[in-house]
């Protein structure tokens, strides 16, 4: 499980963990899970989008698997009609957590060990 920022830097990598686990289950057994949980990551404070007055805190932007938390942005679950506000918001969202699977694609062509399985 990883963290990656848009400059497709990963900021924190969890490893090790049994593959049975979903990855909101692995999400929520790392230490980085409780200090978003905790306000302790030290983010920067809640500002509002451009051009709008609501006050919108940072956070990570997640698939299904995840939960969907104050911190924790995740895509609408359900069937949408095509041009409605939660169809295009899950639109952008993927196009924010294509950043990730890019840094996944960068990482596993730079090194080719991550490629295969690790079976023990």
């Amino acid at each position: 499980m990883a963290i990656v920022d848009t400059n497709y830097c990963f900021i924190y990598v969890n490893v090790g963990c049994q593959g049975h686990i979903s990855d909101g289950g692995v999400f929520r057994n790392t230490e980085f899970y409780t200090k978003l949980e905790n306000d302790d990551l030290y983010l920067p404070q809640d500002e509002a989008l451009p051009g709008r007055k609501i006050l919108v805190p940072y956070m990570p932007v997640a698939d299904d698997a995840f939960p969907l938390t104050r911190h924790i942005m995740k895509p609408y679950a359900t069937v949408l009609n095509k041009g409605s506000l939660k169809r295009v918001f899950n639109y952008r969202l993927s196009r924010a957590r294509r950043i990730v699977e890019n840094a996944f694609g960068l990482l596993t062509s730079a090194f080719r060990i991550f490629q295969k399985t690790n079976r023990n």
